[in-house]
């Protein structure tokens, strides 16, 4: 693992709580940090988290962008919602990153911080909005789960 990111196979996985500093920097999580490597791209995500992706992950991210028609405003206005908030975050010695400000802000962001594992990704959540997502979805993840198994998936 170096500079370019976690191996490709890394699984990003799990519930984290941290608290944001002063200086608006976050402890990110040891087992988050062996998928993401010591240099990461963070974004903003859907459901207003942000998302967190191991360099190579972005890189994979980037050309499929990349080969969306520019003739579509769908796939133009995807495309800058994604790369105008990315910032190439790299980890401090305690583990640490600076979040900016323009991120906290889209995400709620003000003290606690909830990381989470998605596979290929992590992101980062508001404590008050994830707790707010959960309770929204708890009800019908039978449903969603339902939907994946006539999709072949599950």
């Amino acid at each position: 693992m170096g500079k370019s990111g976690g191996p490709a196979t890394a699984m990003l996985m799990g519930e984290y709580r941290h608290s944001l500093d002063d200086k608006g920097r976050v402890f990110v999580p040891a087992k988050l940090r062996q998928g993401l490597g010591d240099s990461f791209v963070v974004t903003k995500g859907l459901d207003h988290c942000l998302f967190m992706f191991p360099l190579g992950e972005w890189e994979a991210l980037k050309r499929r962008l990349e080969q969306l028609p520019l003739t579509r405003s769908d796939a133009r206005a995807f495309v800058r919602f994604i790369f105008a908030g990315a910032s190439e975050c790299e980890l401090d010695r305690q583990g640490r990153i600076l979040l900016p400000a323009p991120l906290r802000e889209y995400a709620g962001i003000q003290r606690e911080v909830v990381f989470i594992g998605v596979g290929s990704r992590a992101e980062i959540w508001s404590a008050d909005r994830w707790q707010a997502y959960q309770g929204e979805t708890e009800s019908s993840y039978e449903e969603k789960a339902e939907k994946l198994a006539d999709m072949g998936i599950l």
